[in-house]
């Protein structure tokens, strides 16, 4: 792929630190691939913006490959690249532009999640998944969409593991917040509480969660807790997007599910921002979508011995827990 440039679009972060790391994940990718021109760039928060990194990738290329580096499709996956892509093309029209899906929440990563999540359960000296807890912690989106994705993480989970509660979080934007789901799991009777944050590389939400856990490890001091790590440099990531661009190649995943969509032009014009800044002006943390009908992620079984899990209005905790079983 001498005439072809592979542009990996992170989504940005104000720490520093997660920008270097998609620039040190790019340097590594090239090593592993030194065939491949191999480029990065961010949406925001960055020296180099996405108008600029497409500019570069065009440069000298016949086609470009662009691939959207961000786990949930929002608005940035589906508004913001394909704008700028057709912008690209208007500017670059001898050069062929195509876009990939983003990394998604598919079977590749839900091992990358499960990787994690047998290491944390190591790390609590291997108790009983009956009185163990997960808590998959997400970014959180407007899109419900994007939420939803991580919700079928967190089903697949429940259903491949002994695990009776498997529960939903957002860091921002979406409920339930981490302390939230902490409550409710302690309630239902967890000694022992698996949080894994579904974070691709570190940033000033990963730093939000350590403080937060460290608030929380203070207030339940009879709960043993277990904290996951971003997992970017995970080799089940690498693997992700060189099928993406295997994809391109065969033609299978050549679009978003947005690109060319006349629905998303007329979106564009309430949801597109100027991302022409370095430090933006989006706070992800921010309470403007609160809504109080939680969309927790909780499972529930009928074993007949009082186990079944509280739907999301809260009910009181039963007594007993019976493993459920995987015939």
């Amino acid at each position: 792929m001498t005439d072809t440039t592979i542009l990996l679009v992170g989504h940005g972060s104000r720490k520093r630190a997660g920008n270097d790391e998609i620039e040190r994940f790019a340097a590594e990718w090239r090593a592993r691939r030194p065939e491949w021109r191999i480029e990065a760039c961010f949406i925001e928060y960055a020296d180099v913006l996405l108008d600029t990194g497409l500019d570069r990738a065009a440069a000298g290329a016949a086609r470009v490959i662009v691939i959207p580096f961000i786990l949930n499709a929002a608005g940035h996956v589906k508004m913001e690249i394909p704008a700028a892509i057709e912008h690209a093309r208007r500017r670059h029209p001898g050069v062929a532009f195509e876009c990939t899906r983003h990394l998604g929440m598919g079977r590749e990563l839900f091992k990358v999640l499960m990787s994690q999540l047998d290491r944390l359960m190591h790390e609590l000296h291997m108790p009983d998944p009956c009185t163990t807890g997960v808590i998959l912690l997400g970014r959180g989106s407007s899109d419900a969409g994007a939420n939803g994705e991580l919700a079928k993480m967190a089903r697949w989970i429940f259903e491949d593991t002994d695990h009776e509660l498997v529960d939903l979080a957002f860091t921002g934007v979406a409920w339930p917040r981490l302390e939230t789901a902490v409550q409710r799991q302690v309630r239902l009777g967890m000694t022992q509480i698996a949080v894994v944050p579904v974070y691709l590389f570190t940033g000033v939400l990963i730093e939000r969660i350590d403080a937060q856990l460290a608030r929380l490890r203070a207030q339940y001091p009879q709960i043993a807790f277990a904290l996951g790590t971003h997992f970017g440099f995970d080799a089940g990531i690498f693997e992700l997007v060189e099928a993406r661009v295997a994809g391109a190649e065969t033609g299978e995943t050549s679009l978003l599910e947005c690109d060319g969509c006349k629905y998303r032009l007329a979106a564009e014009a309430e949801h597109l921002h100027d991302h022409s800044h370095t430090a933006g002006h989006h706070d992800h943390g921010g309470h403007g979508h609160h809504r109080h009908d939680h969309g927790h992620a909780h499972h529930s079984r009928d074993h007949g011995q009082g186990c079944s899990h509280e739907s999301a209005q809260h009910r009181a905790p039963h007594a007993g827990c019976a493993h459920h079983s995987h015939a």
